[in-house]
């Protein structure tokens, strides 16, 4: 396993609505192009599988969606300082593994090869109603991470991947 891998995973269920955001992001950044160094991981609803993919990363980056009451689409950014204290080990429901579980469990788990950095971003969601696609704010929101997340992985292809501007050439029309 690399030594040096950033890992980005995206939690979710993408058979209900925005809370299927995580894999969804991660679908849309592998479309767009993986860079080196990174390894992008659809976490779906499996924790347990989170904690395990963890080993040998430097750096996790996690997707999940969440709701707190503010408005759909608001995207919060939780340094993995502020999750130092993980929820307890006692009475974890493995059906049922949330990525702040997950986390708990990796640390535990691999303990030296727990990644030095962990950085969780969380989408606020609208619906959850299955089968629905992804609200607009939220889809909004997801767009905008995939492009903070190439900025900071990929500065070159981020910067490439604006369009230019360019003036017609006559003799091509």
């Amino acid at each position: 396993m690399p030594s040096d891998e950033t890992l980005i995973i995206g939690c979710g269920n993408l058979l209900h609505g925005d809370d299927g955001v995580g894999p969804t992001l991660i679908r849309h950044f592998w479309a767009r192009g993986v860079p080196d160094g990174v390894r992008l991981v659809d976490g779906g609803t499996a924790g347990m599988d989170v904690a395990f993919q963890m080993r040998g990363a430097t750096e996790v980056v996690l997707i999940d969606a969440c709701r707190s009451g503010n408005e759909a689409g608001t995207l919060y950014k939780v340094p993995g300082e502020e999750i130092e204290t993980l929820p307890p080990l006692d009475n974890l429901d493995l059906h049922a593994f949330r990525w702040d579980e997950a986390l708990a469990f990796a640390r535990w788990l691999l303990k030296d090869e727990y990644p030095r950095t962990v950085t969780v971003y969380l989408i606020e969601i609208d619906t959850i109603e299955a089968g629905a696609p992804l609200s607009p704010p939220v889809e909004a929101a997801m767009h905008d991470l995939i492009d903070r997340l190439q900025a900071a992985y990929a500065p070159e292809a981020a910067s490439s991947s604006a369009p230019e501007n360019t003036t017609p050439n006559p003799q091509d029309a």
